[in-house]
């Protein structure tokens, strides 16, 4: 077990599962050796051909339906990917992104056509996916965007730009949030699937230069007339992605929120294998009642938080997780991860303010938690409105 003490959920309980974890484990063991985590970090993203690596290993796609070429998986899959990546430390592969949040995009709203001519290449690596929501101006409230998709002949004129954007250099397929009518707020947004290669007009910003996170390529996205057909509109018909974007938040708020109780657990763990070995005034950290009582108080909130999660997990697997229990779930398990974080740092005194120990990247890394898939501020408000 981990240092939370939590057993597996009943619904990990088979079999399958057990060995499709095996078999991402291996495959991260063989494939992101230290060398490759590293010139990640250096180049700021991920190299494409791990991508085609892992699609190969059956890693992409996993809850896409077999008749699109997938492996025919559901949520649980995903999340042995998720937790197999944060275990190896595979910061800049932005699988949860691919397979998590971007493809269920097309296996729940695309058309037929749209399906059968994206998610092969999704899942085989050839289409590397990302989503562009935020802008310069705009971040949580996405009903005031101003990036246009316009009509212009058997298509639309994709106009505006987009920032804070995961995969943003990698990514050949992007899910833009436009408006193709400028002046309906929400009932004018529509999800527009553009495929870079040979787009006219669209360009690449620079890679933003983060606190944390150094391996994942965070970028700005520019739109200037690029041409979009009109069979790329996801769900062929306009209007129709505001609601799209609400119906799938909810999956991407419940990854956050497990993606922050696995931090949790690293950090409770790598700070007791410290203070359990480091001394000071003749005993070990461990031993001074203080440290005690700060990591029994944090595993205390961690396993209610583990626990949380899981119940979330249980009911989304249902289909019954409400809006209000994903934004509860990404609120609770994010502030918490700060807390815990921090405190962790704080145990390790000086050496947690040095990069080469963990606990100081993890610092670094879980503050944007409580910002992206909608600020801890927004997450209050749709709890509130719940009440």
């Amino acid at each position: 077990m981990s240092a939370l003490n939590i057993p597996e959920p009943a619904f990990m309980a088979d079999e399958e599962i057990s060995v499709f974890d095996d078999a991402v484990d291996k495959f991260f063991q063989r494939n992101l050796s230290d060398k490759r985590k590293k010139s990640w970090e250096e180049a700021g993203q991920c190299e494409r051909e791990f991508w085609h690596e892992a699609g190969e290993a059956g890693l992409l796609g996993v809850s896409v339906p077999e008749e699109y070429g997938g492996h025919g998986g559901d949520f649980r899959h995903d999340m042995v990917v998720v937790n197999q990546t944060a275990k190896h430390g595979a910061g800049g592969f932005n699988a949860s992104l691919h397979n998590v949040i971007c493809v269920p995009y097309i296996v729940r709203h695309g058309t037929e056509e749209q399906k059968k001519r994206w998610l092969p290449k999704m899942v085989s690596g050839e289409l590397v996916t990302a989503i562009a929501m935020s802008e310069p101006g705009v971040g949580s409230d996405l009903q005031s965007i101003s990036t246009t998709a316009l009509k212009d002949g058997n298509g639309y004129r994709l106009n505006g730009s987009k920032t804070f954007i995961s995969n943003g250099q990698v990514a050949d397929f992007i899910i833009v949030v436009a408006k193709t009518d400028p002046d309906a707020r929400g009932k004018g947004i529509s999800l527009m699937c553009l495929e870079t290669e040979g787009a006219d007009g669209f360009a690449r910003g620079k890679k933003l230069d983060k606190i944390g996170m150094d391996a994942s390529d965070t970028s700005e996205l520019f739109f200037d007339d690029v041409f979009v057909p009109a069979e790329n509109v996801l769900g062929g018909e306009e209007g129709r992605g505001f609601a799209q974007l609400m119906g799938e938040l909810g999956q991407e708020r419940l990854l956050i929120a497990q993606g922050a109780v696995l931090t949790i657990e690293k950090a409770l763990e790598t700070t007791l294998d410290y203070v359990k070995n480091r001394k000071a005034f003749g005993q070990t950290i461990w031993d001074f009642q203080n440290t005690q009582f700060v990591l029994a108080e944090l595993k205390a909130k961690g396993m209610a938080a583990k626990v949380f999660v899981n119940d979330c997990i249980a009911r989304h697997l249902e289909g019954e997780l409400s809006p209000d229990a994903a934004a509860a779930a990404k609120y609770w398990c994010t502030e918490l991860q700060g807390e815990v974080v921090d405190k962790c740092l704080q145990l390790h005194g000086g050496w947690g303010y040095i990069n080469d120990y963990p606990i100081a990247r993890m610092y670094r890394d879980s503050r944007i938690s409580r910002i992206f898939g909608g600020s801890n501020e927004i997450m209050k408000m749709l709890i509130a409105r719940s009440m």
